[in-house]
């Protein structure tokens, strides 16, 4: 599959990465990660892949049940842009990037864009838990008992890099991906505006 890379200078990535975790000064664990100490948990870099039209394989389907019990599916959202977040809630850069991912959640309800966390650790109580504290209001599926839902995005989602953010277009195939924490709103903004555009009527 032929990729675009899109990967921010480091220096770039570390001073926007040390702004953002100063905004969670309060938090312990975003804490523990400015300062290097990554407590078992393996991201990625930030990194940006881009996978052009005409080269995305399959569609990708999931589903499994919220953190109500709730069931959910990828199918409930078919034909507009899904974006996928792998988390879990003691991850530090997962919190470090949590209300970036709100704020785009917000601003793209009912513009053609939905969001759907994967939570790859947690049980409910804990994931609610994280959701009150960031303010999240969009559902995630908890994947730590079945792995199903990770395990459709294999090739696409390393096992141990959370998180990850995946960008599926109108038709559930894999349009971006950003290995490890969002470094920058604007980042995830333009991925999501640009494959939402695709499918807009000339």
């Amino acid at each position: 599959m032929a990729r675009r890379s899109r990967t921010s200078a480091v220096a770039a990535v570390l001073a926007v990465g040390a702004l953002l975790l100063t905004a969670c000064g309060s938090d312990p664990l975003a804490e523990q990660y400015r300062e290097g100490s990554s407590k078992g948990y393996v991201a990625g870099d930030g990194s940006v892949t881009e996978v052009a039209l005409d080269d995305r394989g399959e569609s990708i389907s999931f589903s499994g049940v919220g953190e109500d019990g709730e069931q959910i599916s990828s199918a409930d959202h078919a034909g507009q842009v899904l974006v996928v977040n792998f988390w879990y809630a003691a991850c530090a850069p997962c919190r470090a990037e949590a209300k970036d991912l709100q704020a785009l959640n917000e601003a793209y309800t009912d513009k053609g864009a939905t969001f759907i966390g994967v939570n790859v650790r947690d049980t409910a109580d804990t994931a609610k838990a994280f959701n009150g504290t960031f303010g999240i209001t969009y559902p995630s599926i908890l994947d730590v008992d079945s792995g199903e839902a990770k395990l459709a995005f294999t090739g696409s989602v390393p096992p141990n890099a959370v998180p990850t953010t995946i960008v599926l277009d109108a038709q559930g195939r894999v349009a971006a991906r950003i290995l490890g924490q969002l470094q920058d709103r604007t980042i995830l903004d333009t991925l999501i505006r640009d494959t939402i555009a695709e499918s807009a009527p000339e």
